[in-house]
């Protein structure tokens, strides 16, 4: 499965992209989006966000489970306190078919499971616990573009152990 992981601040500007692929199952953390669907990524994650919206007030929860499906991508939302949102698309190895009647447990064959819903709420909160830390930085302004190689290091770190 790939993932593209973006943070997107107040103003519904992007403060920090990053793209990876699983590391379970034998993978060896590579995105395998297409070319063309990487240059869709932004674009699909960012299209969510009128849906995260509207459901944000309507539960009391930060991590949202996956509110967007756009063809074979799906979008998963964390919103802190301040209204910063992250969003972790996610596309599996192979789509997924409604048809049948077995489903899978694997992460990267269901993305709508509770194993893979469990695996990136703790992607997601290791991720919050490290957005803490770089935003207590006294230089660091709201809104403002997370440059750090640190927190690049701990995102993808994250990435490799829970997806």
């Amino acid at each position: 499965m790939s993932y593209y992981f973006a943070i997107v601040g107040t103003q519904d500007n992007p403060l920090f992209e990053h793209e990876f692929g699983t590391s379970k199952q034998g993978g060896d953390g590579q995105p395998r989006f297409s070319e063309q669907a990487r240059h869709m990524n932004q674009f699909i994650a960012h299209s969510s966000l009128d849906i995260v919206e509207e459901v944000q007030w309507g539960t009391s929860q930060m991590y949202l489970k996956c509110v967007d499906k756009f063809f074979n991508n799906y979008v998963s939302c964390f919103v802190t306190g301040g209204n910063v949102k992250f969003l972790l698309l996610h596309q599996p190895t192979t789509p997924v078919s409604t048809a049948s009647t077995r489903s899978s447990t694997s992460i990267g064959a269901n993305p709508t499971s509770s194993q893979t819903e469990e695996a990136i709420k703790s992607f997601m909160l290791e991720v919050y616990e490290n957005w803490v830390k770089a935003t207590m930085n006294p230089f660091y302004r709201v809104n403002m573009e997370v440059r750090s190689p640190i927190f690049r290091q701990r995102v993808a770190a994250a990435g490799r152990k829970y997806l």
